[in-house]
């Protein structure tokens, strides 16, 4: 879901997201602070991806994206659907307009993005969230169709709603691939860290 500030629509439909989100984030916080994982700090390369870091990116629902282009360096955050990849690699579906200026420099061949993933207004004792690397690409066909099924499972008031339905479908469809994540998760002890890479 593409975010715009000032827009009294979206924020409404942020507003139905962040409820939507809520009570699965609670839940997946508590799971994660449940696991220890790999050891504070340690990449983990080619192995799976922890299921502490998987909770994480399924408890939450916004990506903020940052990426680079002839302007130069800009930040954006979009709502998220977590999915996995026919390979087991953990991917985030979002919706944007290509015509957007991210939308613009994710679209260009062998785009990459930096990305945070966190909810507002945590403790720092508590403090729980995801830093990452990717790759982003527009979906089509079958694959749009599974990306699809994901977002509006997760954010079931997009299918309840015939005209937010009817603009999102009209929308692009992205798939951010992660190659490098890191969960940060204070309950587990100060700056504790787990890592995956692909």
């Amino acid at each position: 879901m593409e975010e715009k500030s000032g827009t009294s629509g979206t924020r409404g439909v942020e507003g139905r997201a962040e409820a939507a989100g809520g009570a699965a984030g609670g839940a997946a916080g508590d799971a994660a602070r449940e696991t220890v994982g790999e050891a504070v700090g340690e990449a983990v390369g080619g192995a799976a991806c922890p299921g502490g870091i998987r909770r994480a990116l399924a408890g939450h629902t916004t990506v903020t994206l940052a990426y680079a282009d002839e302007d130069g360096p800009q930040a954006c955050a979009v709502l998220y659907a977590a999915g996995t990849a026919a390979d087991g690699a953990p991917v985030l579906y979002f919706v944007t307009a290509a015509r957007t200026r991210h939308g613009r420099a994710l679209g260009e061949p062998g785009a990459r993005v930096a990305f945070t993933v966190q909810r507002d207004g945590q403790e720092w004792s508590g403090l729980t969230g995801i830093q990452g690397r990717g790759g982003c690409r527009p979906l089509s066909g079958a694959e749009r169709d599974a990306g699809w099924h994901a977002y509006t499972a997760r954010f079931p008031f997009v299918e309840a709603d015939d005209r937010l339905r009817a603009a999102l479908e009209r929308t692009a469809l992205w798939e951010l691939r992660a190659d490098w994540l890191r969960l940060i998760d204070n309950a587990q002890g100060f700056g504790h860290k787990e890592e995956w890479r692909a």
